[in-house]
């Protein structure tokens, strides 16, 4: 079905005919919108799906197709002082959420604003490069498992802007696409195919819409839209989606020394035996009364600790059972 046939207003379907601009849409556009992560990869031109850091499995079609549920409203920035290395995802050193202004929680920012920060400055990067990045995040379903996990997708600045050539749409240029259709369509109402561009030297997608969804599945992906997991998608770097661990704050000097721990007292080697009470001074001698006992009292004999054990609990036995994943 060609794009022009698939958004004919007699194949709208029925919760789509009077439609307006979603804040998916608006997002994707450009215009804004007023534990761990699941996520997709593309390294190295390939879909990869990424569970904790780590790779659970890779696709090896050169497309797949998804339902982009949410979009963070603004693209985001980020920075890395040091050098790239692919295989290794580290906390970036600067990040903004808005592309406006570094994330609060960011200790040392590179400056209070994106737009005069050195690292926007063209050449502070590789080349005619700028240092600090453009990135795209969206959350995303896959199509053939809408109920399932959401995923999130951290797109590259050459995925996300430039113009579009045919059907090669980056994703910006994709989302002005739907937008201008009658009425407009919203990129969490149909099937979105992603597909690699062979001939870019680094991984960079282009967009194009498959199928509306049914009438069944459309709830559904506005209920994937707007769970927590889509929302934490749109707002983690991948590093936080991974669940990378800040590094140990550098704090000038030296951690103070614990103060000494006072000597113990010394150990009663036998409880029977005690210290010398202090000498009184003599009485004078006189006739023991009749009922003073002269034999040594007799200690009560303590009970005996039972021989059999005490009935062992099953806790540990249930909670070494337990799969910790």
């Amino acid at each position: 079905m060609s794009n022009i046939t698939l958004f004919n207003s007699s194949n709208v379907p029925a919760f789509a005919r009077n439609n307006e601009l979603s804040d998916t849409a608006k997002a994707l556009t450009g215009g804004g919108a007023g534990a761990s992560t699941k996520r997709i990869s593309i390294k190295g031109g390939v879909f990869r799906l990424v569970a904790g850091g780590k790779e659970i499995t890779s696709i090896e079609d050169r497309h797949l197709d998804v339902v982009i549920v949410r979009a963070a409203p603004k693209v985001s920035r980020i920075f890395y002082a040091g050098a790239y290395d692919a295989d290794k995802i580290v906390r970036p050193d600067c990040w903004s959420n808005d592309g406006e202004k570094p994330d609060t929680s960011i200790k040392a920012p590179q400056h209070h604003s994106c737009m005069g920060c050195p690292q926007n400055e063209a050449g502070s990067g590789n080349g005619n490069t700028r240092a600090c990045r453009f990135q795209q995040r969206l959350a995303v379903v896959l199509a053939n498992d809408m109920e399932g996990s959401v995923l999130q997708l951290t797109l590259p600045a050459t995925s996300v802007f430039g113009k579009e050539d045919g059907d090669k749409r980056p994703l910006q240029a994709f989302a002005r696409f739907l937008a201008a259709q009658t009425p407009p369509v919203n990129p969490e109402q149909i099937v979105t195919r992603m597909k690699f561009d062979t001939k870019a030297e680094s991984p960079k997608l282009f967009f194009n819409p498959v199928r509306w969804l049914t009438d069944d599945e459309y709830p559904t992906a506005v209920a994937q839209g707007e769970s927590e997991d889509a929302k934490q998608a749109v707002t983690q770097t991948v590093a936080q989606a991974d669940g990378v661990k800040a590094p140990p704050m550098a704090i000038p000097g030296s951690a103070p020394k614990a103060a000494a721990k006072p000597a113990p007292a010394p150990a009663v080697e036998d409880e029977e035996e005690e210290a010398p009470a202090p000498k009184a001074a003599k009485a004078p001698k006189t006739k023991p009364a009749a009922d003073v006992d002269d034999e040594p009292e007799v200690r009560k004999e303590t009970a005996k600790a039972s021989a059999v054990p005490a009935k062992k609990s099953k806790l540990a036995d249930i909670v070494s059972d337990w799969d910790d994943e």
